[in-house]
């Protein structure tokens, strides 16, 4: 193997050679992120997609695949309400016209969110899927996990307090406990106050 030096004493074969090799055996992921209709879920795509773009975009120039960037929404599961009729002991269900507007509604929400997320992934060269679960999204997500087998699940933190997040729970705190896989749990950047003295 012949050795080049450049101007500065730089070994150019060497650097080309070991670059080429580092690209070649660059790992790509399948990594999911988990979306909902908050800001916070939205940074967390935009992070994952700007700051992994190297390990989950195709190479062209080398003919390597690339990972899969999988986006995945969960409905909570729909329950039928039970209104009291008047003072008897009978109770009436809620007609099948809501169960059918909710879910109309619903859809048609989930729909603007892919498109929305979607246009973030464009033009990155990021193969990209989508998943829509029903259930409780804590353990839905944990279970897509699972079977999907993901390297890695992105999350974005929705900031609760320390008294909401004992009361109401928190998807990435349960995530982070409970998935099959590493999981980055992304926060929005701090608000910085512009105040003109």
């Amino acid at each position: 193997m012949e050795t080049y030096v450049d101007a500065t004493g730089v070994d150019t074969a060497a650097t080309t050679t070991t670059e080429t090799m580092g690209k070649q055996n660059k790992k790509k992921l399948n990594v999911m992120v988990a979306m909902d209709e908050s800001k916070n879920s939205f940074y967390a795509l935009e992070w994952a997609v700007e700051h992994l773009r190297d390990v989950i975009s195709a190479e062209p120039e080398t003919d390597q695949p690339g990972g899969l960037l999988t986006l995945v929404h969960v409905h909570p599961t729909y329950l039928q309400y039970i209104y009291p009729s008047g003072g008897t002991a009978s109770a009436v269900y809620a007609t099948d016209s809501v169960p059918e507007s909710m879910k109309k509604a619903r859809e048609e929400s989930t729909a603007k969110l892919f498109t929305r997320s979607l246009e973030i992934c464009r033009g990155k060269m990021v193969k990209t899927e989508t998943m829509i679960l029903e259930g409780d999204p804590k353990e839905m997500i944990c279970q897509a996990v699972e079977q999907t087998h993901v390297d890695l699940l992105v999350v974005g933190s929705r900031g609760l307090g320390m008294i909401k997040r004992a009361f109401l729970g928190s998807v990435s705190d349960y995530c982070a406990q409970h998935a099959k896989c590493p999981i980055l749990i992304v926060r929005p950047p701090r608000e910085t106050s512009t105040t003109s003295k």
